[in-house]
This record gives C-alpha cells, sequence and structure tokens, in this order.
C-alpha cells in the first residue's frame, strides 16, 4: 500500500508544481499586457522626444544644447516620483564644428568645379583658414593605404570609398565592416604623409546627405583634417577619378577644446527586497549637431525614462534595484560610460542586467545580449526561457553586443542587453541633419518602451 499512496502523492505534487507554473506564466502574461496597453495610450516618451529635439536640438558634448539636455531630463525624472534623481559628473571632449565645410572638386578637365555635400568628422582638426588642394587617392580600405606607403600618399588627400556592404541583412553588421575608415582612416593618412582624408558617408542609401561621426586619433601620428562626403559625392569622385587625376579644395574650422565638465543623468527605484542587484536601463543623452539627434539616440533616452514611468503607473514595486541612466558623450569619447562603470566599480556595485536603447526609435524586433564568457551560457539560458511571453510582441533574442556605454559594465559579470528595432531605415539618418522628430513613429517609439519595461519586468521578478 505504501508504494502506491507514495506513487500517487508523487503525482499530486507535480500536478500541483504544474498548476502552479501556469499561474505564474499567466500572472506574467497579463502583467506584461498591462504594459503594452500601458505605453499605447499613456506612453509619455514620444512628447519628451518633441522637447528634446525641437525646443534643445543637437546636443554635442560640452555644448549648451547639452547643458540644457541635462537640466531637461532631470527636471523630468524629477516627477516621476522616483526614490533617487541625480548628476554624475565625468569630463567629456569639447569640439566644435565651426563654419559651414567647404569640399570642392576644383578645375576638372570634364567637369569644371563642382560641390560635394560634406561634414567635418567629429574630433577632427581643421584645415586652417585657407583650406587645403591637393591631389586625390582613393582607397578601399585601410590595408590598401598601408601597402601604398608614404612614396604615393605623401602630399594627397586620402578617399576612403569602402561602401557599407548592401548584402548584409543585419545593417549594423555592414556598418561595422565600414567604419573604421572613419574612426581611424584620417590618423592612418597621417602617418603617410597626406593633408588630408575624405570619407565615404556610412549609410547604404545613395543621396546627398553627408553623415558625420567621430575620428579618433592615434598616439604619435600627425593630425590632418578629416571630412565626411555624401554617398552620391563619393560616387562622382570616383568615377572621375577614373577618367583624369582629380584635385579637391577642403576648408573647415573646426577645432577641439579642452574637456569640459559635463553629467550623466540618473534616477533609481530602490529594491525592495534585493537593493544591491542593480538593473540599468539607458540611452547616450549626446548627440551630433546637425540635425536633432531624434534616433540617435533622444529615442533610446525617452524610452528608457517611459520605462520608469510605466513601473510607477502599474504600482510595481521592484525587488531589485531599477536605474535609469542617460550617458553623456557617447559619440565622440564614451566619457560618460566609463565615469559610470569607474564609480559603480569604486562602490563595489554589482549589476545584474543592464539594457541599452541606441539603435534607433523604429519598432523593436527583440534584445540582443553579452557578458562575459563564464557567465553568458547560463545567465542567456535563463534569459531565453521567457521568449514564450515576449513572442507575442514580435520579440526575440540574440547573441553578441549590447551598448557602449554600458559595455564597461561587463567586468561586473552581469548579462548586458541592447534593444535590437528595425534597422533597415537606421543608416538613412545616422549622424546627419535629417535626424529629426519627424522621421520618429510615435507607436513605433512607444513600442520600444514597453519592450524594454518587459524585460526588466522579468529580470526583476526572476533573476538571473
Amino acid at each position: 500500500m505504501r508504494p502506491t499512496f507514495l506513487f500517487f502523492a508523487l503525482i499530486l505534487l507535480c500536478i500541483n508544481i504544474g498548476f502552479a507554473q501556469d499561474a505564474k506564466k499567466d500572472e506574467d502574461a497579463f502583467f506584461i499586457r498591462k504594459i503594452y496597453d500601458q505605453a499605447l495610450t499613456d506612453g509619455q516618451s514620444y512628447k519628451w522626444l518633441t522637447h528634446l529635439t525641437t525646443g534643445i536640438g543637437g546636443r554635442l558634448a560640452g555644448s549648451p544644447q547639452a547643458a540644457a539636455a541635462v537640466e531637461y531630463t532631470k527636471q523630468m525624472l524629477d516627477t516621476l516620483g522616483l526614490d533617487t534623481v541625480w548628476l554624475q559628473p565625468c569630463m567629456a571632449p569639447h569640439w566644435i564644428r565651426g563654419e559651414k565645410e567647404q569640399v570642392r572638386i576644383v578645375n576638372s578637365n570634364k567637369m569644371g568645379t563642382v560641390e560635394l555635400d560634406a561634414l567635418a568628422l567629429g574630433n577632427s582638426v581643421g584645415t586652417g583658414k585657407y583650406g587645403i588642394t591637393a591631389e586625390v587617392i582613393e582607397v578601399r580600405s585601410l590595408d590598401e593605404l598601408e601597402k601604398l606607403g608614404r612614396a604615393k600618399v605623401e602630399g594627397k588627400i586620402v578617399f576612403f570609398n569602402r561602401p557599407m556592404d548592401p548584402t548584409q541583412i543585419r545593417t549594423f553588421r555592414a556598418y561595422g565592416g565600414a567604419v573604421d575608415q572613419r574612426g581611424v582612416g584620417p590618423s592612418r593618412a597621417g602617418k603617410l604623409g597626406a593633408v588630408a582624408a575624405l570619407v565615404r558617408s556610412m549609410t547604404t542609401r545613395h543621396d546627398d546627405v553627408p553623415h558625420t561621426g567621430g575620428t579618433f586619433y592615434e598616439e604619435g601620428t600627425t593630425k590632418i583634417p578629416g571630412v565626411a562626403i555624401s554617398t552620391n559625392a563619393a560616387n562622382l569622385l570616383s568615377r572621375l577619378l577614373e577618367e583624369e587625376p582629380v584635385r579637391v579644395f577642403v576648408r573647415t574650422t573646426c577645432k577641439m577644446f579642452e574637456p569640459k565638465l559635463t553629467y550623466n543623468v540618473i534616477g533609481e527605484i530602490k529594491g525592495s527586497e534585493k537593493p544591491d542587484e542593480i538593473i540599468v536601463v539607458g540611452g547616450h543623452l549626446d548627440s551630433w549637431d546637425v540635425g536633432q539627434g531624434a534616433h540617435d539616440d533622444g529615442s533610446g533616452c525617452v524610452q528608457s525614462m517611459d520605462v520608469m514611468y510605466h513601473l510607477k503607473q502599474l504600482n510595481y514595486r521592484p525587488k531589485r534595484t531599477i536605474r535609469c541612466v542617460l550617458f553623456m558623450n557617447e559619440e565622440n569619447g564614451l566619457a560618460g560610460g566609463r565615469a559610470y562603470a569607474d564609480e559603480s566599480n569604486k562602490k563595489g556595485e554589482f549589476h545584474m542586467a543592464a539594457i541599452e536603447s541606441d539603435s534607433g526609435g523604429f519598432s523593436p524586433r527583440g534584445f540582443s545580449a553579452d557578458a562575459e564568457a563564464e557567465v553568458f551560457n547560463e545567465k542567456y539560458r535563463k534569459a531565453t526561457s521567457w521568449l514564450p511571453l515576449l513572442e507575442p510582441y514580435g520579440l526575440h533574442f540574440s547573441k553578441g553586443g549590447s551598448g557602449a556605454d554600458i559595455s564597461p559594465l561587463k567586468s561586473q559579470k552581469g548579462l548586458l542587453f541592447g534593444l535590437r528595432p528595425d534597422s533597415q531605415r537606421y543608416f538613412d539618418y545616422h549622424h546627419t541633419h535629417i535626424d529629426k522628430i519627424d522621421a520618429v513613429n510615435q507607436r513605433e517609439l512607444e513600442l520600444g518602451a514597453a519592450a524594454m519595461t518587459s524585460l526588466i519586468y522579468l529580470l526583476d521578478k526572476y533573476g538571473l
């Protein structure tokens, strides 16, 4: 009799566990539905983004607009009823673009003088008051430049013309495969005696819109001006170089000044049970000075603020500490991300997880994840167990990458996520004067905030 009794008791126990698990899943599904209903009927992100873009504008670190953005977002976080809101100081590069760039083909036998749409690269030195005129030499890679050597490069303007690969379905991979020529191209060209560098804009679209972005000079190299030209301008210049030698005039007045004090903006809800386990959600508050920084990364900032708003509106009291961080100086230095991680490490904090939104305000498709190799598999497996709750909203998980600002937290051995929206149009706007509020769809923006709030809820409730 006893074995029979134990057998039936075990069956009943399994049934009860199954019922409990189903009830918990139902509870989670209902709460995530509430999150989406809240986000799509009472989201604040688009309203905040409208002021951040049209009321303040481009927010390059060190600028008055960046300072205004710090003050505005702090005030908005102060209205949400968070436990604490504060500013975290950091020293950021202070670069100013100066007068409108002039780049033109001069005295071409075939075309005469032709103006090229251009933007100086961030952190670049200027040409000086009178500009530079020199013969252009075209390369497709840093390796090709090195093979040419000083004898063929010295005194020339190096034209980096490697397009983003249009066959890459994930456009961030295409960007990663081409952006080295912008990041260090001018520095490598200067090392070989070039007088300036032109760089094809980082987009798959063929248009007259130049894309700026950061360039960085390697130690011990000669600093030369770096300028991005539009894809149409790059195609024209390349075709002309096939037929005749081409000389180009470049004039920029950009300049780097002494580093300037600026701030990360931070708001926090303290955990009720495990306050020492921190979950961060954030984006970067700075943007380039051209355009309004709507997709890059005003969207990520207001979505992160909206996460905090939704949790408060739903009367959710987290077990773990939820922290919204709006980082400064991602675009041309990462000062904010480094300052945040340094301070966190000094305090001995543990970030169980972090989510960054820095891929635009388009319709969310899921999250990518990254962590130290020794902890990744276990933590990622736990996160993917929540897919049945997220898949109804079109969300998935993928391995690899999170966000530049949260990447310095990787050493704390938590799991880092990046919100991954549909990326097909992102690089049409990235780092351009057309990255404005009218390029952002309100519903898509709100769906991204809902996606991040849902993942924060699951991370907080179940941990990793």
